[in-house]
Parts: C-alpha cells; sequence; structure tokens
C-alpha cells in the first residue's frame, strides 16, 4: 500500500477528512520548501501537494502564476524540486508528497537524463504521486504504468464539466486520490458553490473507488469545512501561497504552520463520518 492509500485508510478509519496543502517549491524564498513542508505538517497537513514551476502554467490563477515566475527567475526546475524532496524526506518518512505540474518540465527532465528517469528519480527521492495537468488519461497510460510499477500514485484533476465517461475512464487509471476542481476557472478564482460540489461528489464516486479531493476557491477555515463535510480531502493553495509570500524569511514556517492549524481545526470540528 502507498504512503497516499495508507493515509487516507487512516484517516478514514478515525473519520477525519484530508488536509492537502500546496505551495510552490522554491517560493517565497529559494531554501525555504523544505522547513515549510515541516510547518505545514506540524499543523495538520495530511499530504503535501508540491508545485513544479513552469512559464506557462494553463491551470493557475495569477498568485499561483507569479509563485512560479519568482522560483523560475530562482533557477528552480524539477531537478531543484526533487533535492527539496530529499532534504524533507530526511526527517520525515510518513507524510505523502505529490508533485503538481505540467507535462513539459518532466519531458525536459528525460530529454537530459534519459528514458525513464523521472519516474526513478522522483521514487528515490521520496515522491508519492504526480499530477500532471495537461497529461490527459487517454494519452497516459505508460506513464501511469511507468509510476504504478515505481510504487508512485498517478492522480487526475476532475472538473464540473467532466463527464461520466471521462470520470470512468479517470477511474481506470488513477490511484491514491483524484483532485476535483470544484469550479469553472484556474486556481484562486472565488464563488465557491458548496451544493454544486456536494451534487457532483456522488457522480464522481460512481466511477472512481478512491477518496475525493477538492480544490480551487477555498481560501479559510469557514470554506474548508464546508467542503471537508462532503468530500474526502480539502486541497488549499492560492491563499497559502498569498500568506507566505507576505512573510519574512525567519517568519514563513510559522505562518505556514499556524494557517494549517486554523484549516484542521475546523475540520475536525467535523462530525466523524
Amino acid at each position: 500500500m502507498s504512503r497516499i492509500a495508507s493515509t487516507f485508510a487512516a484517516l478514514g478509519a478515525r473519520g477525519r477528512k484530508a488536509l492537502i496543502p500546496f505551495v510552490t517549491a522554491g517560493d517565497p524564498y529559494a531554501d525555504a520548501t523544505p522547513e515549510i513542508m515541516h510547518a505545514l505538517v506540524a499543523g495538520g497537513a495530511d499530504v503535501i501537494e508540491i508545485g513544479v514551476p513552469f512559464s506557462d502554467p494553463m491551470a493557475d490563477g495569477p498568485v499561483i502564476q507569479q509563485a512560479g515566475e519568482r522560483a523560475l527567475a530562482r533557477g528552480i526546475a524539477l531537478a531543484q524540486v526533487l533535492a527539496m524532496v530529499r532534504d524533507f524526506r530526511r526527517d520525515d518518512d510518513a507524510t505523502p508528497v505529490v508533485l503538481m505540474g505540467y507535462a513539459n518540465p518532466v519531458e525536459r527532465y528525460e530529454q537530459r537524463h534519459g528514458g525513464g528517469s523521472f519516474v526513478r528519480d522522483a521514487a528515490a527521492a521520496g515522491v508519492d504521486g504526480m499530477l500532471v495537468v495537461d497529461y490527459p488519461p487517454e494519452e497516459c497510460e505508460d506513464f501511469a504504468a511507468a509510476l504504478k510499477a515505481a510504487g508512485l500514485d498517478l492522480i487526475f484533476l476532475l472538473a464540473p464539466t467532466s463527464t461520466d465517461a471521462r470520470i470512468a475512464q479517470v477511474g481506470r487509471l488513477a490511484s491514491g486520490y483524484v483532485y476535483y476542481v470544484s469550479l469553472k476557472g484556474v486556481t484562486g478564482a472565488g464563488h465557491l458553490d458548496t451544493a454544486a460540489v456536494a451534487a457532483m461528489l456522488p457522480r464522481i464516486r460512481a466511477g472512481v473507488a478512491l477518496p475525493v479531493g477538492v480544490g480551487f476557491g477555498i481560501r479559510d477555515a469557514a470554506s474548508a469545512q464546508a467542503v471537508g463535510a462532503v468530500a474526502d480531502a480539502v486541497v488549499i493553495g492560492t491563499r497559502l501561497v498569498q500568506i507566505l509570500q507576505e512573510q519574512p524569511r525567519e517568519e514563513v514556517a510559522a505562518a505556514a504552520r499556524g494557517f494549517m492549524a486554523q484549516i484542521r481545526q475546523a475540520l475536525d470540528a467535523l462530525p466523524a463520518r
């Protein structure tokens, strides 16, 4: 059983919802990401999504786009992201880490290091899963098989526009969990409609036998709690990235921990299910 699967199984046995924060690797400070990751865990995170900086992030709103641009300007590429995960793993062998990004950095990495090098090196670094925004399920069966063989999960996005056929297709390839994008638009968009989320989740669960995490539009304890009442996991990124970029270097870890603690407390106040 993967770290992701075992984490969700343990949470489910206790009736708890998973808290999944997203941060961009190398932002707001090039050397701070492993420290931030540890702080997120201390604040109550169950899984950590790490954004791989990319110059054309189609699904990301302005806040995360700008975070990626800052990281790229500091020389943060996929090799540096894997080094950050290795650093984190020296003191944490339990918390699942998912890389979230785009096909281009993965393919460039393999051009430089050889075919199959990304999956090999990600597994060696301690990565547990990969979410590639622009790898649709019909185009990545080989990639999914390579990840599975290395013990890594492949996580897919689903959206309000996803058809039952697409949901079933994702259900055949996905592992770990699936990430439901709660609204039409990019990260950081508003207008979260929890009733619409609640209405969509049964359709997803009918085609995908995995936990469902919900993200986009979750900004605070109240919105996290509302989504946590119907989802298996809450994914929160834009607001966290905003908070971190406002901090001086010496305060960034404390800010990450404090924000996570607020969200964790709200989720833990939900009735056990």
